[in-house]
């Protein structure tokens, strides 16, 4: 029984404390005015009556009710009922103007009413939640005072005051006070169970299902949370919906229904709370930025964007969404059938709420289901103690990964929960009976929503009949004021009560009651069923992952054979195990079997057994969690402190110290679980050991909580001298278990090397609370000294350092533990001074253990394995053992089939070259394979430092990961035998190596250099003027450029003085030997050998000879105005201009183009002569306004400077267009026009039109359109140029060229565009992602569009070109995009170019000569390390193999040949691709030093010259399909659904690396193929097959094309050969003999046949036949019948190369064979001579046949041509006059003819080319 009221107060509006427009309340009167003893009165009412202040009104307001709630410092709540009235009152500022006069401050205007209306309120305060009760009670007594009834005031408040109810039990109780009412006050049945009125579903009306559903999760996970409502019992209301719904948790922070507004500072608190504000404070609201407001008016919630509240785990969110919606709107259910039932009406709202209500509890039975069995029972006298096993209740539930269970888990309600519900023995209520007897329908009904439907309403009804016990009685009748009656009220203020009169009323109930026997209430005490086990709920809902029998029957042989000693079997087994021990089973099962073969604490093994037990321990507890929810570590726990090994000197090493490296051991959470758990066992064991003594029964079947039960029920009945002693015993058995606990916490803490405390600052345990959560994977005892030793700042290294940290955290949980288990403070300081002497004597233990230990043989561990070396490669840093782990490469880990090769275990080698892994797989079933993964130093892209979950087997330091640009990434884990700081050091010098200060520090220069400074000496004399040339040549470019081009920051036109044309001679008309002086001559006859010379005499675009014999007619010529670098630094030293074109009108126009790159002609179309020009794109935006005016300027006098300069760019492009004119008076089509102009663009061609536009091609596959060209006018020249920077441009007839603006993508965009490629094809972990897959990571790299953009524009080009157009095309910087389209214009459109020979001079021409940014683009150097890479050059190799793929038939190169180039323009091995142009070249001399030092065995320091002796050795780089078309234009399809990602970019082969290092594969040891036989015919029959692991083998190896098969027996017949002295035919001849003879039978088959149309693509797929044993006959004796001649017409493969040059007469003036001396004591040889006078060179061969030169004499060195005479050795028979002597400048050489007159010819033809010259 209890008060319905404890305080009765009147609290009306303070006149005398009124400051500006708010006043204050003040207590007028209270009763009772001594407060109670067991309730005092609650501070600050006054402020609670108006919330919104305390203001006077002009007009009366009704009465209003709410009720507030007030909470005191021991958290019990108060609820405040405040019935608020009007009253009038004088306007005190009225007042106060009459006795003053007037204020000055008043505006005179504003008139002040004479009378307003002050609030006045009565409040009831009390402890009982009865709303209703308190309205009827405070509006009888308005009524009494408002009606002037005849009852006494007093009389009615002291019978309020003095009414007595129970507090539940369901009884009913009728009050009246005394003024003709009469009240049935109804009390709950179960008081446990909140009272909600109406409250819940009025919630649910106001904010909607999934908007309280998120307020309910915020508030379980412990969120802020503001109710908004112009409503103050709205507030209350919905405040106290959101606390019942949260049953049966109980809120426990800050809880406010309704703020005052003075009291808004409250919402910055940092803790959370439910607080409502009524909405006239919203404006203070919008600042709170972790607040989550709802606003009850408005019907919204907002969550500020910090705010991530979890939700329920799915699907119960969507049992319960469903379950609510079908509660608020039945109808839903039935809204689509086509014949509904005739009326499916919601409940009333009372039953709704309780409804609602109900589908909370069937939740809370799901969340909570099993909770008692995860309760611990740590002590039962005097006063149970009770704890949750949180971990081990989420992993039998498998919600460990829960976002939302594990914050309720941890919060403060669940915590009140547990003390208050986990008692074994009390009073149970509605939730307990669904937990214990109602979880196993719950679950067969959650699919079902109609029987889910039945149990909520069968739960509803229950808690319907709570709350309202007899629903049928009539509630009240009170006395209302008549409505009508108000405006007739006296004016007269609520009346002074008095005091005396009403305490005599409450102190006549108190003595009453005094008196009155106590009312005992029969509590009906039981045990709480526990309900079902947790482990039969998820067994049979199927979310434990169980391991198959065969995994577990794997275990326990692998274990059954490591204690029978059998180590070879159990070896075997090992790996299996652990794979299998990833699952949960297979753990759980690893330790019931160890705990078989534990005798008596103890199981001593030998050093072998004891390895492996701590393989499997150490992978077992390597992927538990830090919560140990599967009681994985708990149940390995005993067992770390029993399995053992004895060492030397007596001392036994035990298992505890190999298993410390694992995050468990430092959570504090899991100590505590553990300790409980077992304080439980034992306290179990103590009673059943009592109830033994006296009862033979079966009691061991008893749980703790049972038992605990039992104890507790029969508590009152023991005497207190056997209550004393069992609390002894109690307490007795905790302190022995926390000294247990503090030695095996030592244990696990204490490293074994404790003066190795290098490990101490890597991790960071914290305080208690971030234990628990902290990633730990170093020393324990480290991760605890950093906490510690930071507050102290020591953090020496030693020893005590490890002690101190240890003993701090044992110290903190036996505060903790012991706590919380009612030990004595006695027993509690004893323990304090036991754990230092614990730590210290296991520390001595360890340091024995330490010693012994370092005296056992160390582990096997695979030998590390030596690379080889690159000739003048070196070693960096010697190989560190490492291990090497896969990458997201599914291959490697035999998830493609095949073993996994990965992890492998050997050494990481750093090179002056590569970076190379060489090791063999940890897998034993493939370690006897060798794995080897390298890349280039130079290509390393990025290297990090990350962190993996690898088996514990092994302790990684750190792990490294490294990518390369050709497509390699190595995740490199250092081994614990590696020195710690080895691998900074290794860092350091890799960086170091990639990137060198400068780029003489790279390994192709670096590569030979001891060897080089030697040879130096020797040959000092032989290269001096090459090496003056350069400089000299360098220091005349510097003088100019610095004069004119590095001086100069920004562009600005020329002056008219600049501008006379008379102010330099015009070098036109100077020739190459009158313009260089005669120290340059030598670094010109170079430059003329250049690649840019040798391929424009090849297309006839110029010559360089003296200017009197040089032809005028010729439209180009080779200008020499850039020989010194001063114009254009970045282009070559000649170039192609138009042959009237002076000199000085270059020098000024280049200045208009961005870097000086000014138009110039790189290749003509023998066919049509249209010309390809290149340049960079226009410098300023006033340059570039010239194509867009629509008429050129014509009053030279009022022309601007900028202007006239503008006019000088037009000249020269039609000074082109005048020589292009010239070149095609021939052309049959000589009618131009527009392919811009309006309504011709779709006549001209679609294709462009559409391609310009950026739109998709009409034609299939984006195949290009040939027929409208061939019809269509064209322009005389269209300008490729940039969209940006051309757009809006006007055409006009007049002008007759035309601008082409596109779309370029810029070198950012190549570059993220690789990145992104890069992790595509080689990405660094495995995704199981749908968004993460390969082709949606490629789409996303955009790298095929790139290509499709780059074809796109080259295919266009050349379809201009070819009907006639010229094309200049000047994009960006004129180095990147322009230098990629018009090298695919020139590879497309002459086939010359898809030749070995030809492809090596376009990349020389228009890569090298014309300065795209290797070194810059490629990062070479420090300097250029912020630019990152961007693969310019790759992607053109990637558009020429896209092209190879579509027509391969057409290039003599193989695929192969692109990778190599691809692989070695970034790997340094060769200088060829570094620096960014011809000058930096000169400038450090190493553009012509390949001439000089060729012969150089050791080291190749060009790629092509590599490439050239390999070629000459090996097919490897030649197209077996090779058989072009004459003049064959191509014009691929360059739609990305034609073009395929690159094998270049995903294969591997593991088994040598990669294969573009010839002499690494080739010196590859390969396994005697006899041995093998032998050994298979002795133990099995020969088999011809052979398995091919992906990404080990190489295919091409393994399994090589039926033409490499022979051309390999062929091989082997040349070195039989060659041992036999026979002379020997190279591979490239005995392949033209072949190919010529099948040549023959193949056309003369094609006479035959009539459906065969296209001869190439025909023979594409006879020879494709032949791999599989066709009809071709590659005899290879090669011996053709006499009947059988070449085909006519088709030139044999062996011409392919001289099918290319201009004439025969051109190129080789005279030939035969000439007797050559050799050098000093070396033998006459015959050669075959080739006179060249257009060279300008006399060569020889060693064969006619021959296409490869053995050398080259200059004939500008030649000084005389002398007949000779017969030396030693010389050929005998031969006439004396047949010898001559040619002499040159360095040497003289001796020739022998055949006879005399061949030798005066041979004198008379080099004399005439002398003389030419």
């Amino acid at each position: 029984m209890t008060r319905l009221a404890d305080y009765f107060v009147v609290v009306g509006y303070n006149l005398d404390k009124r400051e500006g427009s708010e006043g204050q309340g003040r207590i007028l009167q209270r009763f009772p005015e001594k407060d109670w003893e067991d309730n005092p009165f609650p501070q600050g009412l006054e402020l609670f009556c108006q919330p919104s202040g305390w203001q006077l009104d002009p007009e009366r307001k009704p009465p209003s009710f709410f009720v507030s709630v007030l909470t005191d410092i021991n958290s019990e709540r108060h609820y405040c009922a405040c019935f608020t009235f009007w009253e009038s009152v004088e306007n005190p500022q009225v007042c106060k103007g009459e006795a003053s006069e007037a204020d000055e401050d008043e505006s005179p205007g504003v008139l002040q009413p004479a009378q307003l209306y002050a609030p006045k309120s009565l409040v009831l305060v009390s402890r009982l939640d009865h709303t209703e009760v308190f309205r009827n009670c405070l509006s009888l007594i308005y009524t009494v005072h408002v009606d002037g009834l005849t009852v006494p005031m007093e009389t009615v408040i002291g019978n309020l005051l003095t009414c007595i109810i129970p507090l539940a039990g369901g009884s009913q109780r009728t009050i009246t006070l005394g003024a003709g009412d009469r009240q049935v006050i109804q009390t709950p049945i179960n008081d446990s169970l909140p009272v909600s009125g109406c409250s819940v579903a009025q919630l649910f009306r106001q904010l909607g299902i999934v908007n309280v559903l998120c307020l309910f999760c915020a508030a379980l996970t412990e969120h802020k949370i503001l109710f908004l409502s112009s409503s103050y019992q709205r507030l209350t209301d919905a405040c106290r919906a959101l606390l019942a719904i949260m049953f049966p948790l109980k809120y426990s922070f800050t809880y406010v229904p309704i703020l005052p507004g003075k009291l808004l500072e409250v919402l910055s608190t940092p803790t959370p709370f439910i607080i409502g504000v009524n909405s006239h404070f919203r404006s203070e609201t919008q600042e709170l930025l972790d607040v989550i407001i709802a606003d009850l008016d408005g019907g919204t919630v907002t969550i500020p964007e910090c705010v991530h509240i979890s939700l329920l785990p799915e699907p119960l969110l969507h049992h319960t969404q469903t379950a609510i919606s079908m509660v608020l709107d039945p109808e839903l259910e039935v809204a689509d059938h086509a014949f509904p039932p005739p009326s499916v009406q919601p409940s009333t709202l009372k039953i709704q709420d309780k409804e609602i209500r109900a589908v909370f509890l069937w939740l809370f039975a799901h969340l909570l289901q099993g909770y008692r069995w995860c309760l611990h029972i740590i002590r039962i006298h005097p006063e149970p103690a009770i704890c949750f096993h949180k971990a081990a209740f989420l992993g039998q539930r498998a919600l460990a990964e829960d976002d939302f269970l594990m914050k309720v888990l941890d919060g403060m309600a669940f915590a009140g929960f547990v003390s208050e519900r986990g008692h074994p023995y009390r009073a149970t209520d509605l939730f307990d009976d669904l937990i214990a007897n109602q979880v196993e329908r719950i679950q067969k009904e959650t699919g079902d929503p109609h029987k889910v439907m039945k149990h909520i309403k069968e739960l509803a009804d229950h808690l319907f009949k709570n709350e309202n016990p007899y629903p049928a009685v009539s509630m009240h009748r009170v006395q209302r004021t008549v409505e009508n009656a108000q405006p007739r009220l006296p004016q007269t203020s609520f009346p002074h009560l008095d005091e005396v009169s009403v305490q005599l009323f409450i102190d006549h109930a108190t003595a009453k009651l005094k008196t009155a026997p106590p009312v005992v209430k029969a509590e009906l005490k039981s045990m709480v069923p526990s309900g079902p086990p947790l482990a039969d709920i998820v067994d049979r809902n199927g979310n434990v992952l169980a391991n198959s029998a065969r995994r577990l029957e794997v275990v326990r042989n692998c274990i059954t054979y490591i204690f029978d000693n059998k180590m070879l079997e159990a070896k075997k087994l090992m790996p299996a195990v652990l794979r299998a021990l990833k699952g949960r089973a297979a753990r759980v099962c690893l330790t019931q079997e160890l705990n078989l073969h534990v005798l008596q604490n103890r199981a001593v093994l030998d050093d072998q057994q004891f390895d492996y037990i701590i393989r499997m321990m150490n992978c077992t507890l390597q992927d538990c969690s830090h919560m140990d929810e599967h009681g994985i570590a708990s149940a390995l726990l005993p067992l770390v402190t029993a399995f053992c090994r004895k060492l030397g000197g007596g001392i036994t090493q035990f298992a505890y110290s190999c298993v410390q490296e694992h995050m468990v051991w430092t959570n504090m959470q899991f100590w505590e679980a553990m300790f409980y758990s077992d304080v439980q066992k034992h306290i179990r064991a103590l009673y059943l050991e009592n109830d033994e003594e006296g009862d033979t029964s079966s009691p061991k079947r008893l749980s703790a909580l049972e038992l605990a039960s039992e104890q507790s029920r029969l508590w009152p009945t023991l005497s207190k001298e056997q209550q004393q002693e069992r609390v002894q015993k109690e307490e007795s058995t905790v302190f022995s278990q926390a000294i247990h606990y503090a030695n095996r916490m030592s244990y696990l803490l204490l490293p074994l090397d404790t003066s190795k405390n290098r490990l101490l600052r890597n991790t960071g345990l914290g305080d208690v609370e971030s234990a628990s959560n902290s990633y730990i994977t170093n020393s324990i005892a480290g991760s605890m000294a950093e906490s510690y030793d930071t507050e102290s700042g020591f953090e020496d290294a030693e020893s005590s350092d490890v002690a101190n940290a240890v003993i701090r955290f044992i110290n903190r949980f036996v505060d903790k533990v012991c706590n919380e288990s009612g030990v004595t403070n006695e027993h509690l300081k004893a323990l304090h001074i036991m754990i230092p002497d614990i730590v210290q004597m296991h520390i001595e233990t360890l340091d024995a253990v330490h010693r012994e230990s370092k005296r056992l043989p160390p582990i096997q561990k695979p030998k590390l394995l030596r690379p080889t070396l690159l000739p003048g490669e070196e070693f960096v840093m010697d190989g560190m053992r490492v291990h090497l782990i896969a990458d997201g490469r599914e291959e490697a880990i035999g998830a493609m089939g095949g073993p996994p090769l990965l992890p492998a275990e050997g050494a990481i080698y750093l090179t002056t070259y590569r970076l190379i892994f060489k090791g063999t797989p940890t897998d034993p079933l493939v370690g006897e394979q060798v794995v080897t993964r390298s890349f280039p130093i130079a290509s390393l892209t990025k290297e990090k430092r990350i962190s993996v979950n690898l088996p514990m087997d092994q302790f990684f330091q750190e792990v490294l990961q490294l990518r390369s640009c050709t497509f390699q990434l190595m995740k490199i884990g250092f081994d614990e035998e590696v020195a710690s700081d080895l691998a900074e050091v290794f860092r350091k010098h890799m960086h170091k190596l990639r990137y060198p200060q400068h780029v003489q520090g790279t390994f192709a220069f670096t590569v030979g250099q001891s060897a080089k400074l030697v040879v130096e000496h020797k040959t000092k004399d032989k290269n001096q003027s090459l090496k003056t040339l350069s400089k000299n040549l360098v220091k005349t470019a510097k003088r100019t450029i610095g004069r004119q081009y590095v001086t100069r920051k920004k562009y600005s036109p020329p002056t008219w003085e600049n501008r006379s044309m008379s102010e330099e001679p015009d070098q036109s008309s100077l020739t190459l030997s009158s313009t260089i002086r005669s120290s340059d001559r030598q670094t010109m006859s170079n430059v003329v050998e250049r690649a840019c010379c040798r391929d424009y005499q090849r297309l006839g675009l110029g010559t360089l000879s003296n200017s009197l014999t040089r032809s005028k007619n010729e439209p180009f010529r080779i200008a020499t105005v850039n020989r010194m670098y001063t114009v254009c630094r970045s282009y070559p030293g000649l170039l192609i201009v138009p042959q009237s074109i002076p000199d000085s009108t270059i020098q000024r126009i280049c200045r208009c183009y961005r870097h000086n790159r000014f138009p110039v002609v790189c290749w003509r179309n023998s066919r049509t002569k249209a010309v390809l020009l290149r340049s960079a794109g226009l410098h300023a935006k006033g340059v570039v306004g010239f194509f867009k005016s629509p008429n050129a300027p014509t009053d030279v006098m009022t022309i601007s400077l900028h202007v006239i300069h503008q006019i000088v760019i037009v000249l020269f492009v039609y000074n082109v267009l005048v020589e292009i004119t010239n070149s095609l008076h021939q052309s049959p089509n000589k009618h131009w026009g527009s392919i811009r102009g309006s309504g011709r663009l779709s006549t001209y061609n679609p294709d462009v039109g559409n391609r310009l536009a950026e739109k998709e091609s009409p034609q299939a596959n984006g195949g290009p359109s040939e027929t409208y060209f061939l019809r269509q006018q064209r322009a005389y020249l269209y300008i490729i140029g940039d969209k940006s920077q051309l757009k809006g441009g006007k055409q006009d007839s007049f002008q007759q060229w035309e601008v082409l603006p596109i779309e370029v993508f810029d070198v950012r965009q190549v570059k993220n565009s690789f990145k992104k490629l890069m992790k595509a094809c080689v990405p660094s972990s495995s995704n199981t992602e749908p968004n993460m897959t390969f082709h949606r990571c490629l789409e996303e790299s955009e790298w095929m569009n790139l290509l499709h953009r780059v074809l796109q524009v080259s295919v266009l080009v050349v379809e201009l070109l070819d009907t006639g157009s010229s094309v200049m095309v000047s994009l960006e910087d004129g180095w990147d995009v322009t230098t990629q389209v018009v090298s695919l214009v020139q590879l497309l459109s002459d086939p010359y170019y898809r030749t070995i020979d030809g492809f090596r001079l376009l990349v020389e021409k228009e890569w090298l000569s014309f300065g795209h940014r290797f070194s810059h683009r490629g990062a070479q150097t420090l300097a250029s390390q912020s630019s990152g890479f961007t693969p310019v050059f790759l992607q053109f190799l990637d558009c020429v193999h896209q092209i190879h793929l579509q027509f391969p038939m057409e290039f003599e190169f193989s695929q192969y040949y692109l990778k190599f180039l691809a692989y070695h323009y970034v790997s340094n091995r060769f200088r060829t691709f570094l620096l960014d142009s011809d000058y930096e070249r000169i400038e450090l001399g190493v553009l012509y030093e390949e001439k000089g030092e060729r012969k150089n065995p050791q080291v190749c320091k060009s790629v092509w010259d590599y490439i050239d002796r390999l070629n000459k050795k090996t097919p490897i780089f030649y197209n077996y399909m090779f058989s072009p078309e004459e003049e064959e234009v191509l014009k691929p399809y360059s739609f990305i659904s034609n073009l395929k990602v690159w094998d270049f970019y995903t294969e591997e082969t593991l088994s040598e690396g990669p294969s573009f290092d010839w002499e690494l594969v080739r010196g590859q040891p390969e396994k005697p193929q006899e041995e093998a036989g032998d050994r298979q015919e002795m133990t099995a029959p020969k088999s011809q097959r052979r398995i091919v692991w992906p990404c080990y083998d190489s295919l091409s190896k393994v399994l090589p094309d039926a033409i490499t098969k022979l051309l390999q027996v062929r091989n082997k017949a040349e070195n039989l050969e060659t041992e036999l002295g026979q002379p020997t035919e190279k591979w490239k001849d005995t392949w033209d003999k072949i190919k010529t003879a099948q040549r023959h039978s193949f056309s003369s088959s094609l006479l035959m046949s009539s459906n065969l149309s296209h001869q190439r693509r025909s023979q594409g797929v006879y020879l494709q036949e032949s791999g599989v044993g066709s009809s071709i006959n590659l005899a290879l004796d090669c011996e053709v019948s006499a009947t059988s001649t070449p085909a006519a017409g088709r030139p044999s493969t062996s011409t392919l190369y001289s099918q290319f040059q201009s004439t025969e007469s051109e190129n080789r003036s005279f030939e035969g064979i000439l007797y050559k001396r050799g050098a000093l004591l070396k033998p006459w040889k015959p050669r075959w001579f080739v006179l060249d006078k257009t060279k300008h060179q006399l060569r020889y061969y060693e064969t006619r046949q021959d296409k490869e030169c053995k050398g080259v004499i200059e004939l500008a060195e030649v000084e005389s041509v002398i007949p000779g005479t017969p030396t030693m050795g010389a050929p005998k028979n031969i006439d004396d006059k047949a010898f001559f002597d040619l002499k040159t400048t360095k040497r003289v050489y001796n020739f022998c003819a055949q006879d005399s007159t061949n030798a005066q010819l041979w004198m008379d033809s080099i004399q005439s080319c002398l003389s030419d010259a």
